[in-house]
């Protein structure tokens, strides 16, 4: 019921202006001077407030529909599918509502209707142009659309952007909201998304691998590693309990590369985990293997004694 509450002033200023049409029909005809703009000023107003009728339904509709959602929930997969597909397909109606009422409004001007038969009459200069000029707003009205029936990405995706990383906060019909990890704001046109390749964390499921790179020197023993490793993630929530792996990626001139893979439930949650991971492991290493931090070496060889002349 709350819900119907937002359309009842709408509503009864409409159904207002409504009968003071049906008045004014009767009466009109004999006023002059300004009195007699007000018949058409009032039809103005009717049409801004079916205006306002539709775009109100609009909104109750998808609060109705998107209540069944929670995109609070850690599996919110589905729920951030059906907000994105809603919030396009509503601005796109509410789009096509105000554009319609514009032409309605305009067209109740005898003025306009006269020039709009002057332009039928050159239907196809009058395309030609107005196609060139509405090329980009028709293209990024039909990526709008794309993207809500494609969802390359949906709301609150962990996405790489240009070299940011963050999540999508706002999708709109002609520019994208990125939500970059230090509260920073991306914002981007539709049409960059169909454009330009972009990384998508979450694009399947939540769960992310979040890794971590270790610097040692070549004696560091790797099996007490693996068994920190396992003490570290037991004795932590941010690990789900799914991923956990210990390798040597890599073994360079002064040190070895050892990477840790461990998993998390969402993109935020790996990001703690791994900052954990990375810094319970070199307090791990500075207490019991001081040594194997990394050194370069220096050997230093005594030269032999010259033999006399």
């Amino acid at each position: 019921m709350k819900y119907y509450k937002r359309l009842v002033l709408p509503l009864v200023v409409t159904l207002i202006l409504s009968f003071l049409k049906l008045y004014f029909g009767q009466e009109a005809k004999e006023w002059e001077g300004l009195m007699a703009y007000l018949p058409h000023l009032n039809t103005v107003l009717i049409i801004f407030g079916f205006t306002w009728c539709f775009l109100v339904g609009m909104q109750i509709v998808k609060s109705m529909f998107l209540k069944q959602y929670d995109i609070s929930q850690e599996d919110n997969l589905r729920a951030r599918k059906v907000y994105t597909q809603i919030n396009i397909l509503v601005k796109i109606a509410n789009f096509i509502i105000i554009l319609f009422s514009i032409g309605l409004i305009l067209l109740s001007f005898e003025s306009v209707r006269k020039v709009g038969v002057g332009f039928f009459a050159s239907a196809g200069v009058a395309g030609i142009i107005i196609g060139f000029s509405a090329q980009k707003a028709i293209g990024t009205l039909i990526a709008g659309i794309q993207i809500a029936f494609t969802q390359p990405f949906r709301l609150e995706d962990a996405v790489v952007v240009e070299g940011e990383w963050g999540w999508i906060e706002e999708i709109n019909l002609n520019y994208i909201v990125v939500r970059i990890w230090d509260l920073r704001r991306l914002v981007l046109p539709t049409t960059y998304f169909l454009e330009k390749p972009f990384q998508n964390w979450t694009r399947t499921s939540g769960d992310l691998l979040g890794s971590v790179f270790i610097y040692t020197d070549y004696t560091i023993p790797f099996d007490e590693l693996r068994k920190e490793l396992d003490r570290i993630l037991e004795k932590t929530d941010l690990w789900d309990k799914k991923v956990k792996v210990l390798q040597v990626s890599d073994a360079k001139e002064h040190t070895v590369e050892t990477r840790i893979l461990v998993s998390a439930r969402n993109s935020p949650v790996a990001w703690d985990l791994r900052v954990y991971v990375r810094e319970k492991m070199i307090e791990f290493i500075q207490k019991n293997y001081p040594e194997c931090l990394p050194k370069t070496r220096v050997l230093m060889e005594k030269e032999p004694p010259s033999s006399p002349s």
